[in-house]
């Protein structure tokens, strides 16, 4: 695929044409999950990171390994355990043959890194990965370390109930573009996944896209143009949800701790862009923004104790504010 589309409609239509093509190399492997797979797509188009979650067993590592086998580029994947430490995930000098420190890269410097079950590690390393993710760079004894283009993080995390996990600090959770919940499959799809997976049945895949296209990609994203009713339409929802101001309704002050900050409305604007480019559209309207706002806000706001005494959801909260 040429990354040269000529005059931007038709460098919109190859996107399109590009995320069919992804998520029908993606549908090889992965039964069903379609609105994930749209999602996570989104995300890397528009540059973001996003962190997938669901009970163990629901093809999380598999998603993001498939991912990274579709596009040409270098992929990690680091286990977060509770005794991983900072260094295991940036690196470390180390005294080389000459007794001179050098750099040891980590597993971080790679183009998409697989942060698996993120919130089985202690705060303090999890807290590793934020620079990377918001300034795309290390710092390691005072010296910035530049991370390759382009750079991801899809993490998967273990719902918060379960034993031996720590929950994500909010400073970490708002570096994730989107929070993608996984549910369990379909009666028909989990018919569909045991065929596939107990059988000699061999399904290679072939590369998409490499890095060049995918940052050009992101480029075309950002220059999508968005009509000021729909940028103002995302940026008064984020204003929504945030208690005591002057646009939060009367269940954001009754119901909401706090809400989101800026960087939604940001993501919010970039979703919206790229979901209406991917559904053959050369500009968002509002049902762009309404169709992610959920994947952005959700892990943005968070619910005080009435409303978990009263039993209301986050999901009616924001449904109400759109």
């Amino acid at each position: 695929m040429e990354t040269n589309f000529g005059n931007q409609v038709e460098a919109v239509d190859g996107l399109a044409k590009a995320y069919t093509a992804l998520k029908n190399e993606i549908g090889k492997v992965i039964v069903g999950q379609d609105d994930v797979v749209r999602a996570v797509i989104i995300s890397l188009f528009s540059n973001g990171h996003s962190l997938l979650v669901g009970v163990p067993g629901l093809a999380k590592t598999l998603l993001v390994s498939t991912i990274s086998e579709v596009l040409d580029l270098e992929f990690k994947r680091i286990q977060f355990t509770p005794d991983l430490m900072p260094s295991d995930v940036t690196g470390s000098e180390i005294l080389d043959e000459n007794k001179n420190f050098k750099f040891n890269k980590g597993p971080l410097f790679s183009n998409i890194v697989l942060a698996d079950e993120i919130n089985r590690t202690p705060p303090k390393t999890q807290a590793a990965l934020l620079e990377a993710m918001q300034e795309r760079s290390v710092t390691v004894s005072g010296v910035r370390h530049v991370l390759a283009k382009p750079f991801f993080v899809l993490a998967t995390q273990n719902p918060i109930e379960q034993e031996g996990t720590y929950p994500l600090p909010e400073a970490q959770l708002d570096r994730f573009m989107f929070n993608i919940t996984l549910d369990y499959p379909s009666y028909r799809e989990e018919v569909d996944v045991v065929k596939n997976t107990t059988s000699g049945k061999k399904i290679h895949l072939q590369n998409i896209l490499n890095g060049e296209q995918i940052l050009y990609f992101q480029d075309l994203i950002r220059n999508i143009p968005i009509a000021d009713n729909v940028l103002e339409y995302a940026v008064s929802l984020a204003s929504k949800t945030r208690p005591k101001t002057a646009l939060a309704t009367a269940d954001v002050n009754n119901y909401i701790s706090w809400g989101a900050g800026p960087r939604a409305s940001q993501y919010l604007v970039l979703g919206a862009k790229c979901h209406a480019a991917i559904s053959g559209k050369y500009s968002p309207d509002i049902e762009d923004v309404k169709a992610i706002a959920n994947l952005v806000l959700r892990h943005r706001v968070v619910r005080n104790y009435k409303a978990e005494a009263e039993n209301v959801s986050l999901e009616d909260i924001l449904a109400k504010l759109m």
